[in-house]
């Protein structure tokens, strides 16, 4: 097991949280369920309570068996995992193929404070661990109705580019919905910096200019769609489309005027 997850013995198990930020389109708590001796741990369960992708696995070095999880059927992933621990143990595991060691937690039980303790360190990782993106506001700002778009050009170690970002007011600030990093050698963009932090990095082949690709996008309606999934829906539905239409030819010129005046030359 890694040193930077938090590890609680159970006894006969032990337990390994680890809130995963690592994830570009994704975050979220990764809860493990290992078991043998100090030289050579078996992971027998593992549960990722991810934002986009929640799921878990049975026995992932021996059955492989990977499921999603319904979290409108089942409520949230986090809340299913620690009721599953404390109630289908055993059962999991055997699923997992190691009947001897679900025949061992049943001899030997998960105590009730060792649950209690592993729930309270899995929620403060999940409050405590989340990724997110704090970004400038940008240097020139185009004031859309309930929106707003922000235009910089971004210096930074390694990589350069247009940012856009996407605004809007919410309980008494401003907050970043969507952004856009036209970067010259990582290009990506984000849903909700702020909340989940999304991040989709560009295939650039397919993609081409990424500052007409974004611009491209609004002109063709998406933004309304891409609000919603950052998780923004009563931002999206107040969206002004017409006025928005009708400032884009004036935001997109000033971001390849930008663009133009950033212009390496080109290397002799």
């Amino acid at each position: 097991m890694e040193k930077s997850k938090t590890v609680i013995a159970a006894g006969v198990v032990d337990f390994a949280l680890d809130y995963r930020q690592d994830i570009p389109d994704d975050q979220g708590l990764s809860i493990q369920v290992y078991a043998g001796d100090d030289d050579r741990k078996t992971e027998i369960l593992r549960i990722d309570c991810f934002d986009q992708d929640p799921h878990y696995h049975y026995g992932p070095e021996r059955e492989r068996v990977r499921l999603p999880l319904d979290t409108t059927a089942e409520g949230n992933a986090l809340g299913w995992a620690l009721r599953n621990f404390r109630s289908n143990l055993p059962a999991m595991i055997r699923r997992a193929g190691y009947p001897d060691i679900a025949t061992a937690v049943e001899a030997q039980p998960v105590s009730p404070s060792t649950f209690d303790a592993v729930e309270a360190k899995a929620r403060e990782l999940a409050r405590t661990g989340r990724r997110a993106v704090i970004h400038e506001r940008g240097d020139f700002i185009f004031e859309a109705g309930n929106v707003r778009f922000g235009l910089e050009f971004r210096e930074l170690s390694g990589d350069r580019g247009l940012a856009i970002h996407v605004l809007t007011d919410t309980l008494g600030q401003e907050v970043e919905v969507l952004a856009f990093d036209c970067f010259e050698n990582q290009p990506h963009y984000h849903y909700g910096p702020r909340e989940q932090d999304v991040r989709i990095f560009w295939d650039k082949t397919t993609a081409g200019d990424t500052v007409r690709w974004t611009f491209d996008r609004f002109k063709q309606g998406r933004l309304k769609a891409m609000i919603e999934r950052a998780g923004y829906p009563t931002v999206a539905r107040a969206l002004d489309e017409a006025l928005i239409q009708s400032l884009l030819p004036t935001v997109e010129a000033k971001a390849l005027a930008l663009v133009a005046d950033h212009a390496q030359p080109p290397s002799s």
